[in-house]
């Protein structure tokens, strides 16, 4: 690992043993942009990346000197207005109207480490020589604007981060109307493009697509990251399967509107950008104020698809997901939503609890509905006293009674959400998100606070706190259930309204590090909606995400598959859920539903109470072959074998196996029976070609090459009983003899 500069060639070299990065400054002192991708051995250097060719009918930066245009040339944070008409990385507009500026080397500085983002989510490291990182800085002579492009590279992952900080140190003011935090020109257009797409109950379904002349990208204007769309994309070689070839990967880790873009120009060459979204954005510097934009994370793998996951799965498990929860095996939980709804007392909660516990859960999880006036979902958000008339010894009590049966006890809360029907909008309706005169738009019967203001968020910690304080809460599902319409607060500026999305998400974030620095004790979940705000921003404060409100076992093949693709096992919440699904009143069996599940954090959503003795057997037995196997699959490599988004999509598998590769737990499901098929053999990956394994469900052993280039038979379509019917599932462990 390390970052070398060539004063001579004027190149920056980063890399490590798996990737290189090489930039350099170009004859007019701006930042070019050479090469990202394998490791390359270092030289004094590599200006042969970088042929420039005469080009005629271009605008160029000297006179007489038609090889130098900006158009043509690969550059590392570009602007608009001087030759390059390409979507820039970043644009100020001054007090004179004009949007161009021109940045230019200023110095560097390289050191061991990583700084923290101030008020942002980041990668961080735990000692100074795990990475090493370079700032640059670029200035604007004729406003002193300075603009420092931050990376860091690292000694056990292929990543490199980036960030961008603004400095206004001129004496005009300067209006950010666009701020990526990063911009990448790649050598062609030879790829395919992959992000994950859908809505709520539907996330991160995966999409592909091959990219074009012209715009491609992702978004979200919505003010949360989005069930439409994630932070996230990858480039891929059109022959890049799950297990070779080369992919890159992109993702913010970021909260709030964001945009990730593909430009593919005339020249073939693809402009990768990633930010904040720019629709509506504008940030007003004075003078000595200062823009940090979040960080991107990019990751390369020569090994594929597969190869890029297990990339951001180490990197976000080890180094983003922080805190007393980021390495402890997460609880069994139920909770009591599909269970109850709003119907509840303390007498039926209890009750639950005990049966709970019977089964073998560790925590009970309070949902919705123990507030104010809270019967239904038309009232009492913001109104965070509890029901006494529901639960009569309060939370507190509450909370000691299901702990003495031998649980642990959580809450569900939704701080960002107001009800019009409240005691807390009488008495602050101006703390409501929406512009005065205009009509507001509810959506689920609420509307949003304002958590640009300070004062906010000040009621709410201390609102919750007091609460967390006095009860014995192990564990918070923190809900957002709406998108952001009408976005205005009354305590900004009118210059200043631009700026309210992105002041809105450090808000929450802001929150966010007050309660987890108070109540380090405490495991956050974060949910919006399901999976409406299932980004790395928010694993930087709560170590899982409620993966989707859809818990229809079938359903979930597709998005646990897809949420794979960037995010760990152990940040994706996973629950069985009632049958028929409340949903898609799909009836499946109880061990698809477990088999599923087993594949995340398990969890139930269900009235135990209600179950049939065989169901409540096999419950019991589903957690406790979690128990086993619960720390090799929140903590080994995740592999994708076969995606339901293929072909007919009828089979999906899919494995985990431990860091040591002795150990593999592999998920085979089958969505419907199809009559006069042969078996077919199933290919595992990620195991040791010379190690004898034994496999549950055969009698003979298997040599790891075997089981990797053969394969084995996991279903007999045409003989036994047990493969007979729709929704087939099989769960096979597998482990070196031995041991």
């Amino acid at each position: 690992m390390a970052i070398l500069y060539n004063e001579k060639t004027k190149e920056f070299h980063i890399y490590n043993k798996w990737i290189s990065y090489i930039m350099g400054i170009l004859k007019n002192n701006s930042l070019g942009h050479l090469y990202f991708g394998k490791r390359l051995i270092h030289r004094e250097s590599f200006q042969s990346l970088n042929k420039l060719e005469r080009r005629d009918y271009t605008a160029n930066v000297y006179e007489n000197d038609n090889k130098f245009s900006l158009e043509h040339i690969k550059q590392e944070y570009p602007s608009y207005g001087s030759g390059d008409y390409r979507y820039p990385a970043y644009e100020i507009k001054h007090e004179n109207g004009s949007i161009i500026s021109e940045f230019q080397y200023y110095s560097h500085k390289i050191y061991k480490g990583k700084k923290r983002l101030k008020g942002l989510p980041s990668i961080y490291v735990e000692s100074e020589q795990e990475c090493e990182t370079i700032e640059i800085n670029l200035m604007d002579e004729l406003t002193n604007a300075k603009i420092i492009l931050s990376y860091t590279v690292f000694e056990a992952y292929p990543v490199i981060t980036r960030s961008v900080r603004f400095e206004n140190h001129g004496t005009e003011k300067l209006i950010l109307t666009s701020a990526m935090s990063s911009s990448i020109d790649m050598d062609d257009d030879n790829f395919n493009m992959i992000h994950l797409s859908g809505a709520w109950a539907r996330e991160k379904h995966i999409v592909e697509r091959n990219l074009e002349q012209g715009i491609q990208g992702v978004y979200s204007r919505r003010g949360a990251s989005s069930a439409c769309h994630n932070p996230f994309i990858a480039l891929k070689r059109p022959h890049t399967t799950e297990t070779n070839g080369e992919v890159y990967g992109f993702a913010l880790l970021y909260s709030g509107n964001f945009l990730s873009q593909v430009e593919v120009d005339f020249n073939n060459i693809s402009r990768v950008t990633m930010g904040i979204n720019p629709h509506g954005f504008e940030w007003v510097l004075d003078k000595n104020d200062e823009f940090q934009t979040p960080e991107s994370v990019l990751v390369y793998s020569n090994h594929g698809m597969n190869g890029m996951s297990q990339v951001f799965h180490d990197i976000f498990r080890n180094r983003l997901v922080k805190g007393n929860w980021r390495d402890r095996e997460r609880p069994i939980l139920i909770n009591t939503w599909e269970a109850a709804y709003f119907d509840f007392n303390e007498e039926k909660i209890l009750k639950l609890a005990e049966k709970a516990k019977e089964i073998g859960a560790e925590l009970l999880v309070l949902d919705d509905g123990w507030f104010g006036e809270r019967n239904d979902d038309t009232t009492s958000l913001g109104d965070w006293n509890v029901n006494l008339r529901k639960l009569p010894s309060g939370i507190k009590g509450l909370s000691e009674k299901v702990e003495k049966i031998g649980l642990k006890f959580g809450l569900w809360i939704e701080p960002e959400m107001i009800s019009k029907k409240s005691n807390l909008y009488k008495k602050h309706p101006e703390w409501l998100v929406g512009v005065p005169g205009r009509k507001n738009s509810p959506s689920r019967n609420q509307h949003v606070l304002d958590f640009t203001r300070n004062e906010v968020i000040e009621y709410i910690f201390n609102e919750f706190s007091k609460i967390f304080r006095r009860s014995k809460i192990s564990y918070v599902k923190w809900d957002m259930n709406r998108n952001i319409t009408e976005p205005f607060s009354t305590e900004l500026q009118p210059e200043r309204q631009s700026e309210f999305m992105h002041r809105y998400i450090l808000g929450v974030y802001k929150l966010y590090e007050k309660f987890v620095s108070e109540f380090p004790d405490i495991l956050f979940e974060s949910c919006a909606g399901g999976g409406g705000r299932y980004d790395g921003g928010m694993l930087y404060y709560a170590p899982q995400t409620w993966t989707s409100d859809c818990t229809d076992g079938l359903d979930r093949l597709k998005i646990q598959y897809g949420t794979s693709l960037i995010f760990p096992l152990s940040t994706m919440g996973a629950h069985v859920s009632d049958t028929p699904n409340h949903y898609t009143n799909r009836i499946t069996p109880m061990n698809l539903r477990g088999d599923v599940s087993f594949f995340g954090i398990l969890g139930y959503e269900l009235d135990v109470n209600k179950l049939s003795n065989e169901e409540i057997l096999a419950i019991k037995e589903q957690i406790q072959f979690y128990k086993k196997w619960r720390r090799q699959i929140l903590r080994g490599d995740f592999y994708r074998i076969r995606s339901p988004f293929e072909g007919d999509g009828n089979i999906t598998v899919w494995s985990v196996v431990s860091k040591d590769k002795n150990e593999a737990l592999v998920g085979y499901y089958r969505a419907l029976k199809r009559l006069n098929q042969q078996s077919k053999r199933t290919r595992l990956l990620g195991l040791r070609e010379e190690v004898e394994y034994k496999v549950s469900g055969f009698e003979r052993t298997f040599f790891g090459d075997e089981l990797m280039n053969a394969g084995i038979i996991i279903e007999d379509v045409n003989n036994k009983d047990e493969y007979r019917g729709d929704f087939y599932s099989k769960v096979i462990e597998i482990k070196a003899l031995g041991i």
